[in-house]
């Protein structure tokens, strides 16, 4: 319901009224976290007061009263992450709604606006300057007058550039730069915002010049060296100081005032208050050197006390100031706004419907019912935008029965278990990265439950297809990988076109160094041979189950599920993870947040499965890319090939007339939503709009339509809890990066979480999962965008490139679980710590009539030591080789399997305890390089990657390595 209200100042006001009746026994739980959603509706522009109310004759009941400057805020807040947080807070602690008498129990005041510099920073390759600055002076124009925007300035600090935008507000700059409906402004700059970004909110706090002009400053070019600077000055103040910290800072900008080349400067502050930065612009960096040379203007100055606890500068070259909107709109210089291209410029078709007048019920968030009952005392609720598809999903079908996870009672109960042994490690979903990990902790002996909210698994031909190398590698040692080549088709090599030809064609099957090529299997194929090999482990997936809410304490998981009959069962576990999609329940009663950063807006993607008639290269995957002037990226068009002949699943950005129907506004990162599917006409307009001319789909036999906002959680683990998969990140279709990241996930964690539940691992071992599979899933998320917006074909090395897109070249260098013995001689080549081990053919072994391959060595779930003695080891280096081998099984408590790999002339004395194999080529000496150094070794991890080195073979460095991957006791 609205009434008026009265907001200061003696405004008319909106006000929106929400009754919910909590369930029993969560009261407390309800009130906490509507204090917690109401903190990010106060930054909501236009929202003035929340109140929370509770019924006087039954504690149950509750009403959120929110105060609005007008309808307007009222239906942008209809549209926004804070909504949909509110929404997810409440929704699992709610059950029904009516009216009753209300009494005032708490009330949050709307924050007070602050101007905010917004600096996004991204790097550059050499040589690309000068696109990047023609680029940037595009976009700048194409801005426009937008609310809240004041100005902004292009910095560089070698190749790497700083927009440095003043917006009113960082709502306003939020609801400008997130809303999809400025995609195509910020076009020509997709193709470097999609690689190390990163955005940073400053709030203005001073500004000392506030009446000064900001003269415009035109580009000079990308290869033109500029003297103008701005510089950076940024120090620590603690909370209790910032007040005299601000004063100081105005005594010193008067001092600046009067220094020769100071133009004008501001005072910032970061969100957490705890750093402050003094950003001044100088004609030169050596005006600004010599003036702080002088103790009394800086070290000694005003600020003294705080510099002297250290600086941090950062001098950037100022590279352009455009002018603002605002001023060219008053000279009438403002350019046209960019045209569309033609083709997205037709009308709405049938069966879109136009949005309607908004109930601000509905928009402020309707109760979500725990049944398929309707609420008692409510109506028909409108629909949408665009109503829900209703056929099988891209990453996750959304559902309207899906609530997800809020804390558990802190009073679980009596805790019921399935009869037998006890769960150690609960997953919750049953996707490819939620059954490889179930795969990786049952062959280890783990007691593992499986649940998965679908009532069935998934049998059409939906979401992922690409299979890469490296996972048909994990596929091998899961031993699955023969069902997989039976059931898909191999992928040859990939086709590029840019606007209408042919630039690049590369083919994959020249690459017989690696052990599997590129596999396309629709993804139900891929959940029924993962699930066929988990039953073979005794673990069947729990369908029509869900999780409702999980706590966590020091001895493990207490989860609530919610069984398809509307059963409730508590459950208890060492620990859980959450492999359960987009809409992930774990992420969400984790509170985790997604990090947008790697693309300013969410895309709306068209997916089909259709028959094409051209004649292009059987089994090559295909890229249509438009680019016009130069920068403009305006569209893309996937294709993928399936089994059967000419049949390929399609993507693309679904054309403008759709995102018009659905609406714009902000979504958060990480945001999925599908649509209703389009239709056979809507996949033979793509084609013809970026295909070869004359080519005709038929056959669809399955689409889709959905709105997507990729970006990576800010934390992989909290606790006993982890996420994976697409509970972590969401990538856009183009790359098929999503799933088989989501299968390296699981593969990474099951292990090491193996030894922790069997009591084997070091402590801090489960901390190397988000230490090595966040970045890992950054990179590829940063890729998988640079893809989808670019023609891709951008490596001088197509042969890097593609090992970079099957994951080949993917590592862990810079871990702290991985390592290289310190003061020994130089590995003149192979694998470094952290990176894939390769396979090597040809190695020999007594008693075996057949060559043998390094990865029967290695295959298994533990941990592989590979000793090497070249022709000049002696005899009694080899006897300490066995040894040591010896000693390593006894420190990790028969973790590690060790064997010697000798060369064909080595003189060998009778080994017991040392397995050997002859490296009967050179060809592992050539591959790991450790021919020539008498002894090496190389520690292969149950991953497959190279945990440790050493060469010569260093006894003390391999074991301190040791004892910080496996416990000792």
């Amino acid at each position: 319901m609205t009434s008026p209200a009265t907001g200061p100042g003696d405004r008319a006001v909106v006000r929106t009224v929400l009754r919910m009746r909590a369930r029993e026994g969560c009261e407390a739980e309800f009130e906490a976290a509507w204090h917690r959603a109401a903190a990010e509706i106060a930054r909501v522009p236009g929202n003035l007061r929340q109140e929370l109310m509770r019924d006087e004759g039954d504690p149950r009941w509750f009403a959120i009263g929110s105060d609005w400057t007008d309808r307007a805020s009222v239906d942008a807040f209809g549209r926004s992450a804070a909504r949909e947080t509110l929404t997810e807070a409440l929704r699992d602690l709610r059950e029904d709604a009516t009216r009753s008498t209300f009494t005032v129990l708490a009330t949050v005041e709307a924050e007070r606006r602050r101007p905010v510099r917004i600096d996004f920073s991204t790097s550059v390759k050499p040589g690309e300057q000068v696109a990047f600055e023609r680029a940037y002076r595009t976009v700048t124009e194409r801005i426009g007058d937008s609310r809240g925007y004041v100005r902004e300035e292009l910095l560089r600090d070698g190749l790497r550039y700083h927009i440095f935008a003043e917006w009113e507000s960082e709502d306003d700059f939020v609801q400008w730069v997130e809303d999809p409906s400025h995609m195509a402004a910020g076009a020509p700059l997709a193709r470097w915002h999609s690689v190390e970004f990163r955005r940073e909110v400053l709030e203005i706090r001073q500004r000392p010049d506030a009446d000064a002009d900001f003269p415009p400053l035109l580009s000079p070019g990308g290869d033109v060296e500029v003297e103008r600077v701005r510089v950076d000055s940024a120090v620590a103040v603690e909370p209790w100081e910032q007040e005299a910290f601000e004063l100081a800072y105005l005594a010193a900008a008067q001092l600046a005032r009067r220094a020769p080349g100071h133009a004008r400067e501001e005072l910032l502050r970061e969100p957490d208050g705890r750093r402050y930065h003094v950003v001044a612009e100088w004609d030169s960096e050596q005006r600004f050197t010599d003036w702080v040379a002088e103790p009394a203007n800086w070290a000694a100055g005003p600020l003294g006390r705080w510099l002297a606890r250290g600086e941090d500068r950062r001098v950037f070259a100022l590279r352009v100031r455009p002018e603002p909107p605002s001023v060219a709109a008053a000279a009438g210089t403002v350019p046209e706004p960019a045209r569309r291209p033609a083709a997205l410029d037709a009308a709405v078709p049938d069966g879109v419907p136009v949005a309607p007048e908004p109930d601000l019920e509905v928009l402020a968030g309707r109760p979500v019912q725990l049944s398929g009952e309707p609420a008692a005392g409510t109506g028909p609720v409108p629909v949408g935008t665009v109503p829900s598809a209703s056929v099988q999903e891209f990453v996750e079908k959304p559902d309207d029965g899906h609530l997800p996870a809020a804390a558990a009672p802190s009073d679980p109960g009596e805790v019921s278990r399935a009869p037998g042994r006890a769960v150690e490690v609960l997953v919750v979903g049953a996707g490819p990265a939620g059954l490889t990990h179930a795969i990786e902790l049952a062959r280890r002996g783990i007691a593992v439950r499986v649940v998965d909210k679908r009532p069935q698994a998934s049998t059409q031909a939906d979401k992922a297809i690409g299979i890469h190398c490296r996972t048909m590698e994990i596929w091998e040692e899961q031993g699955i990988v023969k069902e997989a080549m039976d059931a898909g088709i191999w992928l040859y090599g990939q086709t590029v076109f840019v606007n209408g030809e042919q630039t690049h064609q590369v083919d994959w099957a020249g690459l017989d160094e690696l052990p599997y090529a590129h596999l396309g299997l629709p993804q139900y194929d891929t959940e029924r041979i993962l699930g066929a090999k988990l039953a073979s482990h005794g673990v069947v997936v729990e369908r029509g189950v869900e999780l409702a809410g999980f706590t966590q304490d020091d001895e493990g998981v207490t989860a609530r599920l919610r069984h398809a009959s509307g059963e409730l069962e508590t459950t208890r576990a060492q620990y859980l993870v959450g492999c359960d999609g987009a809409h992930s329940a774990v992420r969400s009663g984790l509170g985790l947040s997604f990090e947008g950063g790697l693309s300013m807006f969410p895309q709306l993607f068209m997916l089909g499965d259709v028959d094409v008639d051209w004649d292009l290269p059987a089994g090559h995957l295909v890229r249509f890319v438009r680019i016009e002037n130069d920068d403009d990226f305006t569209g893309m068009l996937v294709c993928v090939p399936l089994k059967g002949r000419n049949r390929y699943r399609i993507a693309t950005l679904a054309p403008q007339r759709w995102q018009d129907a659905v609406g714009s506004g902000v979504v958060p990162p990480g945001f999925w939503q599908e649509y209703e599917p389009p239709t056979l006409a809507d996949m033979q307009a793509a084609i013809d709009d970026l295909g070869p001319p004359g080519t005709t789909a038929s056959n669809l036999r399955w689409s889709s339509i959905f709105r997507i906002k990729h970006g990576i959680v800010d934390r992989y683990r909290e606790g006993r809890v982890f996420v994976a998969g697409d509970a972590a990140h969401l990538h856009p279709p183009a790359g098929g990066q999503g799933m088989n990241t989501g299968i390296q996930d699981a593969w990474n964690l099951g292990w090491k979480l193996a030894l922790t539940v069997r009591g084997l691992a070091a402590p801090g071992l489960l901390d190397s999962y988000e230490a090595e599979r966040r970045p890992a899933g950054k990179m590829i998320v940063d890729r998988a965008v640079s893809i989808a917006f670019t023609d891709e074909m951008d490596m001088e090395d197509e042969k890097a490139q593609f090992l970079l897109e099957m994951q080949m070249t993917m590592n862990y260098a810079g871990s702290p679980l991985v390592g290289e013995a310190p003061g020994g001689e130089a590995f003149p080549g192979g694998p470094e710590p952290g990176h894939r081990a390769p396979d090597v053919h040809g190695l020999r072994r007594f008693g075996v009539a057949h060559p043998l391959r390094l990865f029967d060595l290695t295959r298994g779930p533990r941990s592989t030591l590979l000793l090497h003695a070249d022709a000049g080891a002696s005899e009694e280096e080899v006897l300490a080789l066995e040894k040591l081998a010896t000693t390593v099984r006894q420190q990790t408590r028969g973790e590690v399997d060790a064997y010697l790999v000798a060369d064909p002339g080595a003189r060998l004395p009778l080994l017991v305890d040392l397995p050997v194999v002859r490296d009967a080529d050179r060809a592992f000496a050539a591959a790991y390089g450790v021919g020539g150094s008498g002894t090496a070794a190389y520690l292969v991890r149950p991953d497959g990657h190279v945990g440790f080195r050493t060469r010569p073979v260093t006894e003390t460095a391999l074991l301190d390595h040791l004892a910080g991957v496996f416990d000792a006791q």
